[in-house]
């Protein structure tokens, strides 16, 4: 069914609201968002922003689904016409760091803690365990091609570890500077020969 006027109007202004907030953490920090300022930016006073989200958390709560549905299709566009798990690899690990430069806001507030008491609803959660939980099932079924006795879960789990380190460091020291470039960037393929070495095609193993 498709939106009334009054609707469609709502929706405009969330998502206009979201783009504000978005603005405020990416200059300030996430953690610094204010209802205060949101409203300034928004030429509209603090309480009408209640019309829309219950309070700080539940902006937070609803920036925190619109970052893992962007994470979700940021990287299901990267994985289309993958050749098997090691380029599926260097997708994610790719990945991962080209999202963070591109979202540096909403790559804090999914994948850290920057926001003191902040705690996603169980929606939001069951959102981000969803994504993880295709990722162990993808595993499993390339799993197939490797000679290896790590569980589809310490794989995914080993490359976000790996994933999340680079990035960090590559965000922490030369943000400006895109994926595979400067001292951390630099890493990915020594990292994605030491995994293939750790995880080789059958009859690879050296």
């Amino acid at each position: 069914m498709p939106l009334t006027r009054r609707q469609h109007t709502r929706e405009v202004t969330i998502q206009n609201i979201l783009d504000a907030a978005r603005t405020i953490m990416r200059e300030d920090g996430v953690a610094a968002l204010s209802m205060q300022e949101l409203a300034r930016r928004m030429d509209m006073r603090a309480p009408s922003l209640y019309n829309y989200f219950t309070g700080k958390m539940d902006l937070y709560d609803a920036l925190f689904r619109l970052g893992f549905n962007l994470w979700d299709e940021h990287l299901a566009a990267l994985s289309e016409g993958s050749t098997g798990f090691h380029d599926e690899l260097r997708i994610v690990i790719e990945g991962y760091m080209s999202f963070a430069l591109k979202n540096p806001e909403l790559y804090q507030l999914c994948f850290e803690r920057p926001v003191p008491g902040f705690v996603p609803s169980q929606e939001s959660l069951a959102l981000s365990f969803g994504i993880l939980n295709r990722s162990y099932q993808r595993v499993e079924q390339l799993k197939s091609e490797l000679d290896t006795d790590l569980s589809s879960e310490q794989i995914v789990n080993t490359v976000i570890a790996i994933s999340h380190g680079l990035t960090a460091m590559h965000l922490a020291n030369e943000p400006h500077l895109p994926v595979g470039q400067g001292r951390f960037g630099s890493l990915i393929p020594i990292i994605l020969s030491v995994l293939q070495q750790v995880m080789p095609r059958k009859g690879e193993r050296k």
